[in-house]
């Protein structure tokens, strides 16, 4: 069991455990004016709790592939603060046939294309590409974000590029955060926000170091995640 300032995690029902690519993302993406929030690929539900937390009056839906994961989320939104306003589904978003639209729909969705699969079905889904490629996930977004609604995910950096390929001339590139592990070091991850609209947006880019020299978390990692980590 994981636990934050507001809420607990268990996860030993998921393929992919929680990590601090769902923390980043959590804490990164632009939730708080959002009437309606669609966590896309949920796993435990972390990301749709920590919108929770951030947000106090939106509805939120946390949706996942996997029926594991869904009973997963679930029971992590009961015993959490917020339980009325979360509602957790078995949906393949691709797929989805819903009046439903959200103002912003936040992912850290499967990445691996090419890399080999493991011998386990439920961790594949989760990891590779194979049930959710990008064009799809980029496409879902369009089909269910309201007008200037947005979409933000977290991926490794080297793919950061293939995801902003798929978005284009469909959602315009507002944000982007380049994330290094240390001082020094290329970045890792890449996270991203998009916008449904008509109007060319200019991008704010940003990066961010999690350690700095000592081996510590840097001022600004912490500024980030403080309001979730209990030893911040």
């Amino acid at each position: 069991m994981f636990r934050f300032r507001g809420f607990e995690v268990r996860d030993e029902l998921c393929a992919m455990k929680v990590g601090t690519d769902g923390v980043l993302i959590g804490a990164w993406a632009r939730v708080e004016d959002a009437s309606t929030i669609l966590d896309v690929g949920t796993g435990s539900g972390l990301i749709a709790l920590m919108a929770a937390q951030r947000n106090t009056q939106a509805r939120i839906m946390a949706i996942d592939i996997d029926s594991e994961a869904v009973a997963q989320a679930r029971i992590n939104a009961d015993n959490s603060p917020w339980s009325e306003r979360i509602v957790t589904e078995r949906v393949d978003v691709t797929q989805w046939s819903t009046e439903l639209r959200f103002d912003h729909i936040v992912s850290n969705p499967p990445y691996f294309v090419d890399a080999l699969h493991c011998p386990d079905a439920q961790r594949n889904m989760a990891r590779h590409t194979i049930t959710l490629d990008f064009e799809a996930l980029v496409a879902s977004a369009c089909r269910l974000l309201n007008a200037n609604g947005r979409l933000s995910v977290i991926l490794p950096t080297d793919g950061a590029a293939s995801f902003r390929r798929a978005a284009f001339e469909k959602l315009w590139l507002t944000r982007q955060c380049d994330i290094a592990i240390k001082e020094g070091e290329e970045p890792r991850r890449t996270m991203m926000e998009f916008m449904l609209c008509d109007t060319p947006q200019m991008p704010r880019c940003s990066r961010l170091t999690m350690h700095d020299r000592s081996g510590g978390y840097s001022e600004e990692y912490r500024a980030l995640t403080s309001a979730f980590y209990l030893n911040f």
